[in-house]
């Protein structure tokens, strides 16, 4: 999962840094991520991964890390087998 969201980090981001340097856990907002990207970004996950995200998991929490991430996309899914 993390490798689709480098890719999708590299396609939306717009990092001012390589992909490839920033760690897991790393800030991407400290990397140069913006707003308007985190917007483009969330969309281009919810098509990778045919997920929805919740008005509760907009937040800037959610997409402060690639594990981040990768974490609300893990919580989108299992809720979905819940429901």
């Amino acid at each position: 999962m993390n490798t689709t969201i480098r890719e999708l980090l590299v396609k939306f981001g717009k990092l001012p840094v390589s992909v490839d340097q920033v760690a897991d856990d790393a800030d991407l907002y400290a990397a140069g991520l913006t707003s308007f990207a985190s917007v483009q970004l969330m969309l281009g996950i919810e098509e990778a991964f045919d997920i929805e995200f919740p008005d509760n998991l907009l937040n800037r929490k959610s997409f402060a890390s690639i594990s981040a991430i990768s974490r609300t996309v893990d919580l989108i899914k299992d809720s979905r087998k819940v429901a």
